[in-house]
């Protein structure tokens, strides 16, 4: 048994790359940051924060929801697993990519000023959200 799945929480760094393949089929791209905190160590040297940029790609039902809702600085949830091709440049060289091929995407935060300015465009989530639990005194934890 193995096991290839990645979760992503981040944002978008610009708009995706809307594309339609194959007899109508939607694919989308876009480019996702995610960042770990800086901290300080305790002999005084500070580690700044560090950000990392995956390249993702959807397909089909949630390539067209892309298309609709997701733009540049949005913040989302994307669950896929790992890709590495390779292909080679017009100049001969040989390029090596890592992608993440997405099977679960959420909408995460506040909408676009696009969303904002007409609020009854529907959320595009892929689960509803439930209510958050008020927090309690007596937690074991």
């Amino acid at each position: 048994m193995s096991l290839n799945k990645v979760m992503l929480i981040g944002n978008v760094g610009k708009d995706p790359e809307i594309r339609y393949i194959d007899s109508g089929v939607c694919t989308a791209t876009f480019s996702l940051a995610t960042s770990s905190p800086g901290y300080t160590l305790p002999n005084g040297t500070n580690v700044p924060e560090r950000t990392e940029w995956h390249r993702i790609l959807l397909w089909r039902r949630l390539a067209e929801i892309v298309e609709k809702y997701v733009h540049k600085g949005d913040k989302l949830y994307v669950e896929g697993e790992l890709r590495y091709r390779s292909y080679t440049d017009a100049k001969g060289r040989t390029h090596q990519v890592t992608e993440v091929w997405g099977s679960n995407l959420e909408l995460l935060g506040n909408r676009s000023n696009a969303d904002k300015a007409n609020p009854s465009t529907p959320s595009a989530s892929n689960t509803t959200q439930s209510p958050t639990p008020t927090p309690k005194d007596d937690l074991p934890f």
